[in-house]
């Protein structure tokens, strides 16, 4: 063989090994998912637990995934800012876990057409865009049936957050639930323009307290509102993640946010090359919405009919808005024997009847 013909084939040659070479270490190069959090991961509430979606992710891939958080980022400019960012450096697995986050998701994802994007809790989707929730009006109909047989002044306080429609679902849950043991109860809402502020969401729980409610139940995101119901002698019932430990005595029983498991199936799919834009709403039978351990005060009859409605709506038996339902003003809303359409809940923008006050404009 000639010198020149050998040195050719020893270029070709080591031209092929780095090619194999940067193969290898492409395909080791772990899956970058990043999360973007309204509140701290310390709150207790909706983003402490979608934090333990994203320990899950890490526990159950190891080193073929790289997480990525960013905390207390508002909803507006900045969020996009942020999202931004993880999607300019790397990050092929975007969750924006905020209802405000929709529009800012939207517009990186149209710069980004790579990337895959997952939003919580909004309805606006895209080729690289995927929408989930959990259908958290049905743990509020298991707690709204306690609360019910619980309150003494038939006055169930209610600390909101922003008048969307998850957050008024989550109410009227509530009513129709507790007026369907206790036809007496009222509810009373204060919204506090807020996910996660602890003082206003303090100062709520007082002034609801002092209007008779002795039963807090909250769709905001710290534990101040239990603080403050264990402090003056009342109930209450938590929000997304178990708050027992934040009101012993008061503390009846919580919704929880249960988003490991999606998270970790929505990571393998990008792992395997088989996501797809899609939206997912689950409850309780996809275990997406879980209750946290009943307080030993509960009568015991009481945890049978919570826990009876809770197997009734996995297996299709319950539904938390069967008609005939009313509205404040007694227009019925959803007729006899029907149940509202996921339509309606999806966009759901009045009171049912049992609730106090207007919705903010």
């Amino acid at each position: 063989m000639k010198l020149s013909s050998i040195l050719t084939s020893l270029a070709i040659s080591a031209v092929s090994v780095l090619f194999l070479s940067a193969a290898t270490i492409s395909q080791a190069d772990p899956l970058k998912v990043g999360f973007v959090y309204v509140g701290p991961i310390g709150d207790h509430g909706w983003s402490y637990e979608h934090n333990e979606g994203r320990l899950a992710v890490e526990k159950k891939f190891g080193g073929k995934v790289k997480t990525t958080y960013v905390e207390k980022v508002p909803e507006g400019a900045d969020a996009q800012r942020v999202i931004n960012k993880l999607a300019s450096t790397g990050h092929n697995l975007i969750f924006t876990t905020s209802f405000g986050y929709m529009n800012p998701t939207l517009k990186v994802a149209k710069k980004h057409p790579k990337v895959h994007f997952e939003h919580a809790t909004g309805f606006k989707r895209d080729k690289n865009v995927s929408t989930y929730s959990g259908r958290f009006y049905e743990g509020r109909h298991v707690a709204g049936l306690i609360a019910g047989k619980m309150t003494k002044s038939n006055v169930i306080g209610y600390v909101a957050s922003f008048p969307i429609p998850e957050v008024i679902r989550g109410i009227n849950a509530v009513s129709i639930a507790a007026r369907s043991v206790n036809p007496e109860v009222k509810i009373k809402v204060v919204w506090v323009s807020t996910w996660f502020d602890p003082g206003k969401e303090a100062d709520a729980a007082k002034t609801l307290i002092d209007q008779g409610a002795d039963i807090i139940m909250q769709h905001t995101d710290s534990p101040a509102p239990v603080q403050v119901a264990e402090k003056r002698g009342v109930w209450a019932l938590g929000q997304a993640s178990d708050m027992t430990a934040f009101g012993p005595k008061a503390h009846l029983t919580a919704i929880i946010d249960n988003w490991a498991p999606y998270y970790i199936s929505r990571t393998q799919a990008v792992l395997d090359g088989t996501w797809k834009s899609g939206d997912t709403w689950g409850g309780f039978k996809s275990g997406m919405v879980l209750m946290a351990p009943y307080n030993k005060a509960i009568p015991k009859e009481v945890v049978a009919m919570a826990e009876k409605a809770r197997i009734g709506i996995i297996d299709g038996s319950v539904h938390a808005f069967t008609g005939p339902i009313k509205d404040q003003s007694g227009k019925i809303v959803i007729p006899a024997g029907k149940v509202a359409s996921d339509g309606m809940l999806a966009g759901m923008n009045f009171y049912v009847q049992g609730v106090e006050g207007k919705i903010p404009q």
